[in-house]
């Protein structure tokens, strides 16, 4: 439910940025869709509002979603015995989100749950996304100063609270913190 709550903010915000972009409602839900990769339709948005030529946004976003790449190696052996079709609808759904709650899904029952899967995935964030965009692209010009109302924090504490949900000893800890440190110098130079 979190998580879902999360999607929702994260949806909305992703639709008020697509508005001022210039895309159009239509635009903005084929993105939500058929895209469905949060940050790298973050930046790609931005990427389209500063003008940037389409090559470049889609090896720039592509370079975003690599670590899907990582996400999938982790998944592949409790997959395996999968039908291809369905696992390239659930690389289609793969989201932070839904790989946070499955791998740790199916570490603690110690198998796969494919139904879990695509609950988890499809109730806790493609559809909150997805209501949530187009709230935020048609809702969005009626909302005088977004950032007032504190929507601008909504990716970073998403980010914390999945991150959060995955420390399970103090390996991912020192990595979170280490993480973090990096992450500051980063920002500050």
């Amino acid at each position: 439910l979190g998580i879902a709550v999360s999607a929702t903010g994260f949806g909305f915000v992703y639709g008020l940025s697509a508005r001022d972009a210039g895309f159009s409602p239509v635009e903005a839900m084929a993105m939500s869709t058929f895209v469905f990769a949060g940050a790298a339709q973050f930046a790609a948005v931005g990427y389209v509002a500063s003008g940037l030529a389409w090559p470049g946004i889609v090896l720039l976003t592509a370079l975003l979603n690599a670590r899907h790449l990582l996400y999938s190696a982790a998944l592949g052996p409790w997959l395996r015995g999968v039908p291809f079709g369905r696992r390239a609808g659930m690389a289609h759904l793969l989201t932070d989100e839904a790989f946070a709650l499955s791998i740790g899904h199916f570490r603690r029952i110690g198998r796969a749950d494919e139904r879990g899967y695509w609950v988890g995935a499809i109730a806790s964030t493609f559809i909150p996304w997805n209501l949530a965009t187009l709230a935020g692209v048609l809702l969005g010009g009626q909302i005088p100063d977004p950032a007032r109302f504190g929507v601008d924090i909504i990716f970073p504490a998403a980010m914390i609270g999945l991150a959060a949900g995955l420390m399970t000893g103090r390996r991912e800890l020192v990595a979170a913190i280490v993480g973090s440190i990096v992450g500051v110098l980063v920002a500050l130079l």
